[in-house]
């Protein structure tokens, strides 16, 4: 008995060239879904595409969003891209970027189907001659952020075929969110650098801060910044022979540039207060080495002086602080408002100095952060409301008395946004 037995069907000779394009395709999603160095693997994509497509040339572009040009990341062929920037909306780049396609062209000197007009400043430029031009936008999260394109198909006819389009068109997506997420984890790792870099900078001005004494002396400081940095500076040191030398500052604006002059500003106090005991002179040569190198429109207020214990005296130079108060005996405020310009305005400025009698009185040095303070309302705490907390704490050791001041301001619902310092001065 005969059985007919149906023969099986002979598979389908596949096309080389799309079991190519397919290896390809896959082994690029891999490489870039997987590459630890995205730079290296989009040369490397490059050479494959263009040994496949058999172009003369390949490059990838991003867009720059600020200068709102085309930058060359990736060259292959054409290796000196990477100096010249190409208006976005130029060409068949600009054009395949406005219209979110790959765009193909045969001749740009003849075929205009699809573009306005050929960019041949380029070619101009760098001695290239471009004949024939495949380009694709690169498209990750509907946002286009560059292109991919290949020059010059080396055949006779030198024309690009669907084949070759359609090979690119498969490849840009990938490639496209390879890039993003490349971009992405690099901004990641800049933001985290740059915190440990301000963190750096903020352990380093806590270091320029005189640390607090053992009782009885006579000065005591305390600095809370808004932020890891701080824009504010103080400093006391004991010059000998019954002597105290302070200092307070506030930088204007806020960030990195403002603590890195405010460093500066700090550094320079430190050596020259140790050998010079001229406020105003002190001043005046703190202003015009700040007015040499500080940027256009930054600018320190400070006040410095010198307390004789001794003499029970101060000599005080302001340049634009805000005034400090001193608490005398009976309990009554007095300011001291004698100031001249903050230093970095203008300079050669000659500073005054002010002459006061000091004994069983108390001087409080601060920055605009503690009157500007608001609660929730909005409503600042003013100098009065600083008076308030002082009287309140009077009694408590120096450095003791402004932690006190400063955690019972901040506990009772004030919000801070700007730095918070203190100074003060006790007479003997």
């Amino acid at each position: 008995m005969f059985r007919f037995v149906k023969e099986p069907e002979k598979p389908k000779k596949e096309e080389p060239k799309f079991n190519q394009d397919l290896a390809i395709i896959t082994q690029m999603n891999q490489e870039f879904a997987l590459s630890l160095d995205l730079n290296e693997t989009l040369k490397t994509a490059l050479k494959v595409i263009v040994a496949r497509i058999n172009a003369q040339a390949a490059n990838i572009f991003l867009i720059e969003e600020k200068k709102k040009v085309l930058q060359c990341i990736a060259s292959q062929g054409q290796d000196y891209l990477d100096e010249y920037e190409i208006p976005v909306t130029q060409g068949v780049m600009g054009k395949a970027i406005q219209q979110k396609k790959c765009i193909r062209v045969g001749d740009v000197r003849k075929d205009i189907r699809e573009i306005a007009e050929f960019y041949f400043d380029l070619d101009n430029k760098t001695n290239f001659t471009t004949n024939s031009v495949l380009c694709s936008p690169l498209i990750a999260a509907n946002e286009c952020i560059g292109v991919i394109q290949c020059l010059n198909k080396k055949t006779n006819d030198r024309l690009f075929v669907e084949e070759d389009r359609k090979l690119l068109e498969n490849l840009s997506a990938p490639a496209a969110f390879a890039i993003r997420n490349a971009k992405m984890a690099k901004e990641l790792i800049d933001k985290n650098r740059m915190q440990k870099e301000i963190e750096l900078v903020g352990e380093i001005q806590k270091s320029l801060l005189s640390a607090n004494q053992k009782q009885p002396f006579p000065i005591a400081g305390i600095n809370i910044p808004a932020k890891v940095v701080s824009g504010d500076f103080y400093n006391f040191s004991n010059l000998g022979n019954g002597k105290y030398g302070f200092a307070v500052a506030d930088v204007s604006g806020k960030g990195i540039k403002s603590s890195l002059l405010m460093s500066k500003a700090s550094s320079l106090y430190r050596c020259l207060s140790k050998t010079m005991f001229s406020t105003k002179e002190l001043l005046t040569l703190l202003n015009n080495e700040i007015c040499e190198t500080s940027s256009k429109g930054m600018f320190v207020t400070m006040l410095i002086g010198i307390y004789d214990s001794n003499k029970k005296e101060i000599l005080l130079s302001n340049a634009g602080h805000e005034p400090p108060l001193i608490l005398a005996s009976d309990g009554s405020f007095t300011n001291i408002k004698d100031s001249g310009p903050p230093l970095g305005i203008k300079a050669k400025i000659t500073y005054q100095e002010t002459t006061l009698s000091f004994s069983s009185s108390s001087m409080y040095v601060f920055t605009d952060g503690i009157t500007e303070i608001k609660d929730p309302s909005g409503n600042i705490l003013g100098s009065e409301g600083f008076k308030s907390y002082i009287t309140k704490h009077q009694k408590i050791a120096n450095d003791k008395r402004l932690r006190t001041i400063l955690d019972e301001i901040v506990s009772s619902g004030k919000i801070q946004k700007d730095d918070l310092t203190i100074l003060v001065i006790d007479g003997k």
